[in-house]
């Protein structure tokens, strides 16, 4: 017999942990980065995409085995890419729910990046296929422990990345085209959301290429911040 263990993320100050069920991630959610990946953000709705669920992992306690705060450079790509994303926990059933009452369920939130190969991406792209390689591969999606929501936790607050000390990425929540509770009700119009979905919200400009042996840290204000070594 197979034992399969689900995947967990830490949570921050606590022994407890948090079970991990599905990941959906929106894209091109911050004008700037839609502009600078070719889209316009005044037409655009959300869209999403998935990776899957082992593929997001608590960066530094490391993964499957790995060293602590280290992330493998994947196979087959020469452009591994960052996105520094806010991360939204769903703690209790969403379905087909308005934004209004939708953030009674976000359990809690933690600092992602959704790592990219970005010339796998751009290949499926220019032939019309599906992005799934590109993005659900292996450690794909290094994360903060997650933290409770509170007050007005994830609705504003800046976000940053750097690569070897210099700034690659900035930005507010507040930019957000669709802020979490949107973010949140349009996904459940879709699909039930389940306690341990986790939603990966979208990142600002400056994503750009990560090479072996660099180093990348980010944060968000009042949630967390990462810091993982690629290898």
């Amino acid at each position: 017999m197979f034992t399969v263990v689900p995947p967990t993320l830490a949570i921050d100050d606590s022994e407890i942990r948090f079970p991990v069920r599905r990941v959906y991630c929106v894209g091109r959610n911050y004008a700037d980065h839609a502009r600078e990946m070719g889209s316009d953000p005044d037409r655009e709705p959300p869209f999403y995409f998935t990776k899957p669920a082992d593929a997001v992992f608590t960066v530094a306690e490391g993964y499957r085995g790995g060293g602590p705060g280290v992330v493998p450079y994947p196979p087959a790509t020469h452009n591994l890419h960052h996105e520094i994303e806010l991360v939204v926990a769903i703690g209790s059933t969403v379905a087909n729910q308005p934004a209004t009452s939708v953030l009674q369920h976000v359990w809690g939130y933690a600092v992602g990046v959704d790592l990219t190969r970005r010339d796998m991406q751009d290949d499926a792209k220019a032939t019309r296929r599906p992005w799934d390689l590109s993005k659900g591969f292996d450690a794909s999606g290094p994360l903060s422990p997650l933290v409770p929501a509170s007050g007005d936790r994830g609705q504003t607050g800046r976000i940053w990345l750097t690569v070897d000390d210099e700034l690659r990425q900035e930005g507010d929540l507040a930019d957000q085209i669709w802020p979490v509770a949107d973010v949140v009700a349009q996904l459940s119009a879709s699909v039930v959301l389940q306690p341990g979905d986790l939603i990966m919200t979208g990142t600002p400009s400056g994503v750009g290429p990560i090479a072996r042996g660099q180093t990348v840290a980010g944060g968000i204000d009042g949630i967390g911040e990462l810091t993982f070594t690629v290898e």
